[in-house]
């Protein structure tokens, strides 16, 4: 049957000479596998630009529930960036989004609240006049939420260190040394007080940022099994 959906491009590999295989998160189906024939050639009707990592698209699609690789029959933009496939730094967060999305979201079953978070985390990427050097923490903690391991309790002087692997805020430093020493602990309640509007609020050195995202990478590690290497965030701790 066909399908219409509104879709996100996680990941666009090469098949044969002249076509793509699209990772894509859909609006209507989840995670899906896409064939797009035709892609990499002289006349080629769709650009190749149209299908990179991080586009919106419009879908018209062939769906079938036991195949995981269909078809499409339109695809068209959903939105048209002006920046973000320009700058390195605004695309370097997209690629990270993009990978740490499809890298956690290997179900099919769509989930509206997941597909308007990315959309929407690149949207603002792509529009916002503000810094973005937060918003790849503050992705990966909105993000969290929606996958059941949001971080729990709250910052206080009773409970000042965040436990990576019980995922709540606690009074001492705990054996397993999966903790945040205090510092970095503020900075994450911090974070999760903010939205993707105001993110660019939070002031942090590039060392505590880039320690931040090594242990928030860490905290995902502990709480999504079988988590794939990652790789996109060693770009950003060169830029931030």
């Amino acid at each position: 049957m066909l399908i219409k959906t509104r879709g996100i491009v996680l990941r666009a590999k090469k098949y044969s000479e002249t076509s793509l295989i699209l990772d894509v998160y859909t609006e209507e189906k989840g995670m899906r596998g896409y064939l797009v024939s035709g892609v990499r050639t002289a006349r080629a009707k769709i650009s190749p630009s149209l299908v990179q990592v991080t586009s919106l698209l419009d879908l018209v699609a062939y769906h079938r529930d036991d195949r995981d690789l269909t078809r499409t029959k339109e695809i068209r933009p959903a939105y048209v960036y002006r920046q973000l496939p320009y700058d390195v730094v605004r695309s370097s967060v997209g690629l990270f989004v993009a990978e740490i999305a499809r890298k956690t979201l290997r179900e099919a079953e769509p989930n509206a609240e997941v597909f308007r978070l990315i959309y929407g985390t690149l949207v603002h990427l792509d529009q916002t006049e503000e810094a973005v050097s937060n918003v790849h923490l503050l992705f990966l903690l909105h993000l969290s939420a929606l996958l059941g391991f949001s971080p729990g309790g709250a910052y206080s002087a009773a409970t000042p260190f965040f436990d990576l692997e019980g995922g709540m805020f606690v009074a001492d430093l705990v054996r397993s040394g999966n903790v945040l020493n205090e510092t970095l602990s503020r900075h994450l309640s911090d974070l999760l007080h903010l939205s993707l509007e105001n993110a660019h609020t939070l002031k942090l050195d590039r060392n505590t940022r880039s320690v931040l995202l090594e242990r928030l990478l860490e905290f995902y590690r502990l709480h999504v099994a079988g988590l794939p290497e990652l790789h996109a965030h060693k770009i950003l701790q060169t830029i931030f």
